[in-house]
């Protein structure tokens, strides 16, 4: 059984290892392996920790999953949704996303993917969410920005 549930400072850095496996297929995708989420500190993490709401998915005593959000004016901006390859296409991405759309009732939402992230795309259009914008960073990627609400 897998539960969903606010992450405790204490957690973060199993958070942040969980962050280096999941996003290790977005680095593939790019060619890219300086991308933030692969170098993020612990520090950097515990730092987003006291500004963020941070929830994680909990499975036999091992964290699989992560997302945080936080807001700013009307809009909650939801990040680092990620789940450990190894529980990839289950659901637990969708569920993720759901429960932490549930921290912040009323408000609109918004979050990116790369444009190349075809499942990262497909999850939040099916969850509600629809294309607003694209922006290509320094690095030359392509991100979506999507919003809901």
């Amino acid at each position: 059984m897998i539960e969903i549930e606010k992450a405790k400072l204490e957690d973060m850095e199993a958070i942040l290892k969980l962050q280096y496996a999941s996003y290790q297929s977005e680095a593939l995708l790019h060619n890219d392996f300086t991308i933030q989420p692969l170098t993020q500190t612990l520090e950097e993490s515990i730092e987003e920790y006291h500004k963020k709401i941070v929830l994680k998915a909990v499975q036999a005593g091992e964290i699989i999953g992560s997302v945080r959000a936080h807001t700013e004016g009307g809009t909650a901006y939801i990040s680092k949704l990620m789940v450990h390859p190894d529980h990839q296409s289950k659901g637990l991405g969708k569920r993720l996303l759901s429960a932490i759309e549930k921290e912040f009732p009323g408000k609109r939402f918004e979050l990116y993917t790369a444009a190349k992230s075809k499942r990262n795309l497909h999850l939040y259009e099916s969850s509600g969410y629809i294309r607003l914008r694209e922006f290509v960073d320094d690095s030359g990627i392509r991100f979506v920005f999507l919003e809901k609400g």
